[in-house]
């Protein structure tokens, strides 16, 4: 049995030269407690030295990730074409299913193999000879550190770290800063409240009350390399007549220390947003050039760093920073939210409300496009977020102008922008509202009937009155006595017989006296 023991110094092949002690698992650490015992169990059969920490931490990659690297496969295919029918012993299974694919070499990794391993690293220094101790524990430590660095991904250029601590350092600046300029125009506001409301600036009222310090001071400072000329004099005017309490020299003192907190915390705060500036442009060209920096370095934060942000989907991008009302929006069944961070854009912002939501998740796409260029590219250049950036802004305008048509009335046609032209709300006077006369004799209405069928029956009856020549007296005499009829059929009826006294024809002007009569007898007759 062979064995496959890998060192910092580089690659070394022993052989068992007592199977049978292996039997036993539980005694086989007595077999290594001095290295004359350990050499009569294993014998150093070929030792491949690294060149260089390079070559050290290629063949440790390559073993931490499980592959065959460049120097292990040499000696391999040396030992396999020596000895192939033996079984090799390794201490990473899947290493060996690697080995066993690409040389056919058989190899083996069980409880025995590991307990092997930990005997032979503990008498290493004399199972290999040529190589001192402190040697060894150099190139130990010269790996360790090579490999941590690969592990970490570090590179001096591309620390996100500090794009994430300097983001965060930003924010917390700016909560400072708003406490310390309230408290400030608060404080001295009780002595001076007419400043306040004259200078509007954060910055420059602070530099006001440093050189200031009393308002009886007003008069005989110079505010000019502070306050432009029309606002220096509105405060001098407003100081003669300030409505402010008294304060001691002490509590003046107490104020203009405040004023220069602020002063310092805001000149600091501008080199901070320098330096953020610059290291988004030199870790992340393409994002920054998407979203702006600031944006950029709050999603790197968000995420934890570049190569985080990277894993992200875009549809992760364009939500990151709204994590709570996505949830409570998927957990009340409501609509998701359209954008997160990525909402502050400056792409995001020019747009009409209705299209923010488009132009976010479009831009979620590419700046999720633009980070991996950034994290995982060798490139340093920000040429595809140009383009990109580009043909986004091509887009809204596309989207405005489809906008417009929809307003202009046509699906097609642009809209047109005619001259203006002013139209005179002059009305005209209007005579016919004078007279309070009635032009026509307007009929009472009354309420419809329910029953359709007598509707039809009275217009059949004016019809044959119409039709039919003048009646006699005897005719009339002979019909049946009237029932007793309701109300709303009285009413109906009468008003039938005035539209049939109307003079349409000439014919019923000579019928209109018996007509007469006949109304009376009828309603003598009820």
């Amino acid at each position: 049995m062979l064995v496959l023991f890998e060192t910092a110094a580089g690659y070394a092949i022993f052989k068992v030269l007592d199977e049978k002690k292996l039997r036993e698992v539980d005694n086989l650490w007595r077999e290594f407690e001095t290295a004359e015992k350990a050499n009569k169990l294993v014998k150093l059969k070929h030792f491949e030295k690294f060149q260089d920490t390079t070559e050290a931490l290629a063949a440790a990659t390559a073993l931490v990730e499980g592959k065959l690297g460049k120097s292990l496969k040499k000696v391999l295919k040396k030992i396999a074409a020596k000895e192939a029918h033996e079984q090799l012993a390794v201490a990473d299974a899947k290493l060996g299913g690697v080995i066993k694919d690409k040389l056919n070499l058989s190899c083996i990794h069980n409880a025995t193999v590991g307990e092997l391993m930990r005997g032979i690293r503990t008498q290493v220094n004399g199972l290999i000879s040529g190589l001192p101790p402190r040697e060894i524990s150099a190139m130990s430590l010269g790996l360790a550190h090579s490999l941590s660095r690969y592990k970490l991904k570090f590179s001096p250029d591309k620390v996100d770290t500090m794009i994430v601590q300097a983001i965060s350092l930003l924010d917390d600046l700016d909560k400072e800063l708003n406490n310390y300029i309230m408290r400030c125009r608060e404080w001295y506001g009780w002595h001076f409240p007419e400043l306040g409301k004259t200078v509007t600036d954060n910055l420059a009222y602070c530099k006001c009350v440093r050189k200031l310090g009393d308002r009886t001071n007003t008069a005989t400072t110079d505010l000019s390399d502070i306050l432009p000329e029309e606002i220096e004099n509105a405060v001098k005017v407003a100081a003669e007549i300030s409505m402010g309490t008294e304060v001691s020299e002490e509590d003046i003192e107490h104020i203009i220390h405040l004023c220069d907190q602020v002063v310092q915390i805001s000149e600091y705060r501008a080199q901070l947003y320098d330096y953020l500036k610059n290291r988004m442009m030199a870790i992340a060209p393409n994002l920054t050039v998407m979203v702006g920096e600031l944006v950029g370095a709050r999603l790197i934060a968000h995420a934890g760093s570049l190569l985080n942000l990277a894993k992200h989907p875009a549809s992760t991008v364009q939500i990151l920073g709204a994590e709570k009302a996505l949830f409570r929006a998927l957990k009340t069944r409501r609509d998701t939210p359209k954008y997160g961070l990525i909402y502050h854009a400056s792409l995001v912002g020019q747009t009409t409300p209705k299209n923010k939501g488009k132009i976010s998740r479009m831009l979620a796409a590419k700046s999720a496009l633009a980070i991996r260029y950034d994290a995982l590219g060798e490139d340093t250049n920000a040429e595809m977020g140009v383009e990109n950036r580009a043909k986004l802004e091509i887009r809204i305008r596309h989207l405005e102008e489809k906008g417009m048509r929809r307003i202009s009335g046509t699906g097609k046609a642009r809209a047109q922008f005619d001259k203006y032209q002013h139209k005179s709300e002059v009305k005209t006077y209007d005579p016919s509202g004078d007279s309070t006369l009635p032009s026509a004799s307007k009929k009472r209405k009354f309420e419809e009937v329910d029953n359709e069928g007598e509707q039809k029956e009275v217009k059949s009856k004016k019809k044959a009155r119409l039709s039919e020549p003048a009646m006699t007296e005897p005719v009339e005499e002979a019909e049946p006595p009237p029932k007793k009829k309701k109300k709303k059929e009285k009413k109906q009826e009468l008003d039938v017989k005035q539209e049939e006294e109307e003079p349409s024809t000439s014919f019923l002007t000579e019928e209109i006296p018996e007509k007469k009569k006949k109304k009376k007898k009828k309603v003598k007759s009820e």
